[in-house]
């Protein structure tokens, strides 16, 4: 079965505890149409701690990722000027992806709440680490988050390489038409290209007079973090390759790491509900905006790791300051709060959510599929 819809809960629900939480049932309220549908559950999510920061975890993940990427940086040396160093490119790619999905809690206040260490962890994972702009990157998921799913107001589903709606295949010709057309079969070999696009975006945002930098300082602090990435990163190559086995390796390194992002975010909104599709889908409360725009995917602690908690979409949109590891503790409570409210909660299993989100990205080239074969 593709997509779950969970029936109203037959017996009280208990909410999952967070470490050195009391543990006590907690009854859902009941669904009412009148005042806040979120207010109850987040009561319920902050009194049983689930909302408190876990420094240390974060803390002994990035000393773990930092470790890793040493690692392979040792491997190369070790390899020196040989072929034999490109397999470590998959290494770094998957860590390369732990260290975005740091960079993405930061910006959501999920491992401190000091704003002054979230936004240098931010910075050093995400500029020096990844060579993408922090400011960027927070203004554009923001906007997101706000939004989801929204074609007017969500930037992650506005018309540009992909597109997510039919009418917004409309003029679209030539190159663009033909990625249209064959959006879901190109999804996967598309991706290869968001590691290096995530630079590229960052960069011009960088330089744009409009961009979300605010002062100078800001500026120069983004721009001095960016230059040491692409300097050292570069630098790091050409020091144990030759150039064509560096830019070899940086190649497959950036595929590789987009493709896992690519994996990572798919299945999270794509082909569920729009509120632009519907009249009432700008008066939506916040639980009702996230939970039907959200899918959730089954599994276990390696789907967690894999896909850096993302897979909690809906929890993750309803909390976004919750730290990663307490995604899957508040589930069971969110889960029961949509049944008794009637709202559906689609959670999935790993290969039907690609199947769901492709499926859709397929459906709706359609048209220009239908043009080409008259």
């Amino acid at each position: 079965m593709s997509q779950a819809t969970v029936p109203p809960p037959a017996v009280t629900p208990v909410l999952a505890t967070a470490p050195g939480a009391a543990s006590a049932p907690v009854v859902t309220p009941p669904a009412a149409r009148t005042g806040s549908e979120f207010a109850p559950l987040l009561r319920v999510v902050r009194e049983q701690g689930l909302l408190e920061r876990r420094p240390w975890w974060y803390t002994r993940g990035i000393a773990v990722n930092l470790l890793g990427i040493a690692a392979v940086v040792a491997g190369l040396a070790l390899t020196g000027p040989s072929w034999w160093a490109l397999p470590l490119a998959v290494p770094l790619a998957l860590l390369s992806a732990r260290v975005a999905f740091v960079g993405h809690d930061a910006g959501h206040a999920q491992i401190t709440t000091d704003r002054r260490i979230g936004r240098i962890v931010q910075l050093v994972h995400a500029n020096l680490l990844l060579g993408m702009s922090r400011d960027w990157w927070n203004d554009k998921h923001n906007r997101h988050h706000a939004h989801p799913n929204h074609l007017d107001k969500d930037p992650d589903v506005a018309a540009d390489i992909l597109v997510f709606a039919e009418h917004q295949t409309t003029g679209r010709t030539g190159l663009r038409g033909f990625l249209t057309r064959h959006q879901a079969r190109l999804f996967f070999p598309l991706t290869t290209l968001e590691g290096i696009a995530l630079k590229v975006y960052g960069v011009r945002s960088l330089l744009a007079q409009d961009g979300p930098c605010r002062t100078r300082r800001e500026r120069f602090v983004e721009g001095g973090l960016l230059l040491a990435h692409f300097t050292g990163y570069t630098a790091l190559l050409f020091a144990f390759l030759t150039p064509a086995q560096a830019l070899a390796f940086a190649l497959l390194h950036h595929m590789l790491f987009g493709v896992h992002l690519g994996m990572a975010f798919a299945p999270n909104h794509k082909g569920m509900e729009r509120p632009d599709e519907h009249p009432d889908g700008d008066s939506w409360g916040h639980l009702r905006r996230q939970v039907l725009t959200s899918r959730n995917i089954r599994g276990g602690a390696l789907t967690d790791w894999f896909l850096g908690g993302l897979n909690y979409q809906i929890e993750h949109h309803l909390f976004p300051s919750m730290p990663r590891p307490h995604l899957r503790l508040a589930q069971s409570a969110v889960r029961a709060h949509c049944a008794a409210l009637g709202v559906p909660y689609t959670e999935t299993g790993f290969v039907d959510s690609y199947r769901e989100a492709l499926g859709h990205l397929h459906e709706v080239g359609a048209p220009l599929r239908s043009e080409g074969a008259e």
